[in-house]
């Protein structure tokens, strides 16, 4: 069974994904992480009948409990790029979401598989990529950018 962390739980691409990831059968726990409105987004979720528990968690002081002992960490966290941003606004951002996500879950979860969907993802995961080394942590089998979203 698996345990998968979803950061970012609270968003238009972080609900539906909670709602995926509990609907599979493999996930036995399943943490939701948002720094705003996750708890409604967990009670929802969590009346799926499947058997993996649902958790939330919200704000930075319960990051660390949201990634400890996870396998999976899935990051669609941060904010859509908006009329007139450019996609150095969007990075910066963004990259600074991500660098504190993945911080924590080397700290917590180094062996954890990480899943990046925070855009630009051709930009956030190699900002990933260095937390993971800085922390001695860092695997490229573990670490990807999730470019396609479709599910149908």
């Amino acid at each position: 069974m698996v345990s998968v962390a979803v950061l970012g739980a609270a968003g238009g691409i972080g609900q539906p994904l909670s709602l995926l990831m509990k609907l599979n059968t493999n996930v036995s726990k399943l943490n939701l992480y948002d720094i705003v409105n996750v708890p409604g987004v967990a009670a929802d979720i969590s009346h799926v009948a499947t058997n993996a528990e649902v958790k939330s968690y919200l704000g930075p002081k319960e990051l660390a409990d949201a990634v400890t002992n996870i396998d999976l960490a899935i990051i669609p966290a941060g904010v859509p790029r908006k009329p007139g941003m450019t996609r150095d606004d969007l990075f910066k951002i963004n990259a600074g979401i991500v660098k504190s996500l993945v911080e924590a879950i080397a700290e917590n979860s180094p062996r954890a598989i990480i899943a990046i969907i925070s855009n630009p993802v051709n930009s956030t995961v190699p900002i990933a990529a260095e937390v993971l080394k800085n922390a001695g942590v860092y695997d490229p089998k573990r670490l990807f950018g999730v470019t396609t979203l479709d599910v149908v």
